[in-house]
């Protein structure tokens, strides 16, 4: 399968911290699905993680309590939004944080993600084809790429950002002899971590 020929759902999550197993949760899902080159969808909404939210967060992504309080959980939208991706390609930036925490909230609503959904990393895909880089924060390589880069540490910008910055690195791939998606994924997939399903009352949809 050639790099194009596959969707991308790309997206991005603001937590009220660093780590799921010690109680951070998600506070704010994005998503947009690429396809060719061009987002022809969008999703984003306030996640309420059912906790205090962290201060320290809080001056990262500028999300306060009020904006959660009323949200759906979790567990009310992560399952629609993983079977909206269908057998798409995941990707984030440090796709490994992300998905560990979609993977963890997946999990405490009974579900899981599918054995086969690639996850892909634009962090390591910088990495390999733009080694002269000092630093690996998406809004350094957007701007190092022409991209422009307005609000960030909120998740759909960071995802419209990210689109971009997927679109360009895709466009060096085959300077590096990534000519297919299994190259892809091969060369820049993260695994899925593995939380226990919590409470599994209903056949996954995954």
């Amino acid at each position: 399968m050639k790099i194009a020929d596959m969707d991308y759902i790309v997206f991005d999550v603001e937590t009220t911290g660093l780590s799921p197993a010690d109680g951070d949760r998600i506070i704010e899902l994005a998503a947009a699905r690429v396809r060719r080159g061009a987002i022809i969808d969008r999703y984003t909404t306030f996640v309420n993680p059912l906790r205090p939210l962290n201060p320290e967060a809080q001056k990262v992504n500028n999300i306060s309590q009020d904006m959660v309080k009323d949200a759906p959980t979790s567990a009310e939208i992560l399952p629609r939004v993983m079977v909206v991706a269908g057998s798409s390609c995941l990707v984030a930036h440090n796709a490994s944080f992300d998905i560990k925490f979609v993977s963890f909230e997946l999990a405490r609503a009974g579900r899981k993600l599918q054995e086969t959904t690639p996850v892909l990393d634009t962090m390591k895909m910088s990495r390999s084809f733009l080694p002269h880089l000092t630093n690996q924060r998406l809004g350094y390589i957007a701007q190092s790429l022409g991209v422009v880069v307005g609000t960030t540490h909120r998740a759909l910008a960071d995802v419209e950002i990210l689109a971009a910055v997927m679109n360009r690195l895709f466009g060096l791939a085959p300077d590096y002899n990534v000519l297919t998606f299994q190259d892809l994924i091969s060369r820049f997939g993260v695994e899925k971590p593995s939380f226990k399903v919590l409470s599994a009352t209903q056949p996954s949809l995954f």
